[in-house]
């Protein structure tokens, strides 16, 4: 691997959300949208980072919205985790395209499809510079994909979580809907429960700060982004344990 020197992050966990998948469409997958963000990926992995990815499966089913309407929460969560599984598949096919080793670990065991989650397997293929796309949350209901995003770069010794959203940061509020929201470059882990910021849930918060696990929030919108963050030059909000 070359260029690593000009990389502030060597390892990054990237959480992708099911709908950062769909593009314009109503739901599903746009391979469109895959495949861009997979080109990201290989510039990373070319430049030298080892890259894990956490997928949630909202563009396919809501574990919550299906217990809203009346399914019990555990089996729609369930259900959730499976929506997250297809999304994998197609993250990993996507990459396999454009020459990017890849390979599908789920917390829920399912042979035929794809390997089981084990944590030395896992290590090993991120350290050999292979794709590590980890399917079905954590395998548990009543967590989100963004707790298993934080659990999952913690075991991986990750040197931060990338959450990619569509927007270039963290804001007072939704900056499409409130033109006077306050953008922040930085924030500590206190700050962002304490104001109920909705970058990711309290538990995820709550992991991160406990294991003090930096966490990137940056637009995925904008192509490149993913190798301008492994060098510290995005527009993002960091958040982190301070002073």
């Amino acid at each position: 691997m070359s260029g690593v020197q000009g990389l502030k992050y060597k390892r990054l966990l990237l959480k992708l959300s099911g709908e950062a998948l769909m593009g314009q469409q109503a739901y599903g997958i746009d391979m469109t949208v895959a495949d861009r963000l997979s080109k990201d990926i290989a510039a990373a992995v070319a430049a030298g980072a080892e890259i894990a990815v956490v997928v949630g499966g909202g563009n396919i089913f809501r574990g919550l919205s299906g217990a809203a309407k009346g399914m019990d929460r555990a089996t729609a969560d369930y259900m959730g985790m499976l929506a997250t599984v297809m999304n994998a598949l197609a993250f990993q096919n996507s990459l396999d395209r454009i020459g990017v080793p890849a390979r599908v670990l789920s917390a829920i065991p399912m042979q035929t499809v794809c390997e089981s989650y084990v944590r030395p397997k896992a290590l090993s293929y991120l350290s050999r510079g292979q794709v590590v796309v980890f399917a079905a949350g954590t395998g548990n209901p009543f967590f989100t994909t963004d707790t298993a995003a934080v659990l999952r770069g913690i075991e991986m010794n990750c040197d931060a979580v990338l959450k990619a959203t569509q927007v270039d940061g963290v804001y007072s509020a939704d900056p499409k809907k409130h033109k006077d929201a306050v953008r922040y470059d930085r924030l500590n882990y206190s700050q962002v429960l304490a104001n109920d910021l909705k970058v990711m849930d309290g538990a995820a918060i709550a992991l991160a700060r406990d294991n003090g696990l930096p966490l990137i929030v940056v637009s995925i919108e904008e192509p490149g982004n993913l190798l301008k963050v492994l060098r510290g030059e995005a527009r993002q909000t960091v958040i982190e344990e301070t002073g």
